[in-house]
């Protein structure tokens, strides 16, 4: 899993069939410091979550697990929303 900051929305008119009814997201990785790290990342949204929240993403085969039984073809999901974190 990976931490992440919802920086938009992503609106698309022609998209998969399976993707539909789904929202897409715009993530910037972070840090466990809230610094950015990485590339923004276009991630199907499992759990709600809006612009300016921080959130938990996963990659790869396990991003379309949320949507079982469809098959939804993403390599991004988020999975959770994080509510807080303290570092020491």
């Amino acid at each position: 899993m990976h931490l992440a900051r919802v920086i938009g929305d992503v609106v698309a008119t022609v998209k998969d069939a399976a993707l539909d009814g789904h929202k897409l997201l715009v993530l910037q990785p972070i840090a466990p410091d809230r610094q950015n790290a990485g590339r923004t990342v276009v991630a199907a949204d499992a759990t709600g979550a809006g612009v300016g929240e921080h959130v938990f993403f996963v990659r790869g085969r396990e991003a379309s697990f949320p949507f079982l039984p469809d098959e939804v073809p993403v390599d991004a999901c988020v999975v959770g929303i994080v509510d807080r974190w303290d570092m020491e």
